[in-house]
């Protein structure tokens, strides 16, 4: 009974994430700018990609009755690094002077420069 139970949670947790990546890719197809996209990649596609090795984590503990310390490790280091990685590319942009997409953003940082 336990199985089911964490076979299905483990079932729920891989496609939740395999749609939050599709969401992630679909964003960097669809969006206007470095700055939109780096969202999609950094936010997104870092949930996804917890999600699927969450859902990893569970069907091992499933079947195999095997706890694997080395996704925690894996989750945790996504977890860190994506969302830095997506926030360096943006700033780096905006640094470098790329442009908005449209002329209404308002720029908060511009007279702190």
């Amino acid at each position: 009974m336990i199985d089911i139970i964490v076979n299905s949670a483990a079932m729920i947790f891989i496609i939740l994430g395999a749609l939050l990546s599709f969401a992630s890719a679909l964003g960097l197809y669809r969006l206007p700018d470095v700055y939109t996209r780096g969202h999609a990649a950094s936010k997104a596609s870092t949930l996804g990609v917890m999600c699927i090795i969450s859902g990893v984590l569970l069907f091992f503990i499933g079947k195999d009755h095997q706890f694997q310390p080395s996704l925690l490790l894996a989750i945790l280091f996504i977890f860190l690094t994506g969302p830095i990685g997506g926030h360096l590319i943006m700033r780096s942009a905006y640094y470098t002077g790329t442009p908005y997409t449209k002329k209404t953003v308002r720029d908060d940082l511009k007279d702190a420069k």
